[in-house]
């Protein structure tokens, strides 16, 4: 959201492939929320493209004010400036996605992080004033159970909590530009936002083709260096990685994905972690825990958790890349 530089970028393959059934279908493309959006739909003939990306834009529009860090007179940014004003639906659902996510990963994802994120130069005024010192103070803001919706309105146990949903946004917006094609009626679609995706049934009978990104730094060229390609059928895909959104200083690489427990930035040898659920917004959340988590603790996650599929990217000791994929997905994966 804003000028938020994404981590890990999907990209769509063959957009415009013919289908074998010869179905018609209509792509447009955009700019919002700091990034790219694709869209593919499924088009007999009655739907008129401009109107619908017009429909789209409004809506990404009002997502931006209710959740964008980078809109001072956002719903998100009044709050964090603890003025008093009522939360709206997007607010109140990502917030309660938030808590759902945060308690399944034991904590690795956690919009509270934001004065972490703000102190290590991550926020919207990339200026960086962490220090050793100031991290006891910081992590005491930390923390899903210091803050509660109350009668549409944030209650928090300190000031100084500040929220970040950066790390869901994306894939919830996917989500929401879905549910609005499904109530156009709209019976297959691919909606992509700066690399998060959701598909509905398949594309003329094909599975939609998402490809994944090879995670090395400053791979900046989405698809100009493929790890692999996912085929997907009424399922949402998102990715996290720290490979395009970091810093170095005194020679030490600092990623943007910062350890809620620790306050430092994750560190580990997981490169990316591409998740598969059945709402983006959630696979957001879940593949920005994951990075927190690491390679080892993702898998012990996944395997309690199977309504997830993942694809993970990792170096291993001689610093060459590794891939592990959930039992399932497999069959699914073109490496």
């Amino acid at each position: 959201m804003g000028n938020r530089t994404l981590a890990v970028f999907i990209i769509i393959i063959s957009l415009l492939s013919s289908c074998r059934d010869e179905t018609e279908y209509s792509n447009f493309t955009g700019f919002a929320q700091g990034t790219t959006y694709n869209m593919v739909v499924e088009n007999p003939g009655n739907i008129n493209i401009e109107k619908l990306q017009a429909g789209v834009e409004k809506i990404l529009r009002d997502f931006d004010m209710s959740l964008s860090l980078y809109k001072d007179s956002s719903v998100l940014s009044r709050i964090n400036r603890n003025e008093n004003v009522l939360a709206d639906s997007f607010f109140i659902e990502a917030f309660n996605l938030s808590g759902y996510i945060s308690r399944i990963t034991n904590g690795a994802f956690d919009v509270t992080v934001g004065p972490l994120v703000k102190s290590w130069g991550f926020g919207p005024d990339e200026h960086k004033n962490f220090s050793e010192s100031k991290r006891d103070t910081l992590l005491k803001l930390v923390g899903m159970e210091k803050v509660e919706l109350r009668n549409g309105r944030v209650i928090k146990s300190l000031p100084g909590i500040l929220l970040d949903f950066n790390a869901i946004a994306q894939g919830y917006s996917v989500d929401v530009i879905s549910k609005y094609f499904e109530g156009l009626g709209i019976e297959s679609f691919l909606v992509e936002i700066g690399g998060e995706v959701r598909v509905k049934e398949d594309k003329g009978g094909v599975r939609w083709r998402i490809g994944i990104d090879r995670p090395f730094d400053n791979n900046m060229m989405p698809g100009n260096d493929l790890e692999a390609i996912i085929n997907l059928k009424d399922q949402s895909l998102a990715t996290s990685g720290n490979y395009r959104k970091f810093y170095v200083e005194n020679g030490i690489k600092y990623s943007h994905t910062i350890d809620p427990k620790t306050g430092y930035p994750a560190k580990n040898q997981l490169l990316s972690a591409t998740i598969i659920a059945s709402e983006c917004g959630t696979a957001d959340g879940v593949a920005t825990a994951c990075m927190v988590m690491g390679k080892d603790k993702t898998i012990e996650f996944l395997d309690k958790h199977p309504e997830f599929e993942a694809y993970l990217i990792y170096s291993d000791e001689n610093g060459n890349f590794k891939t592990w994929a959930s039992e399932k997905l497999k069959k699914f994966i073109s490496e």
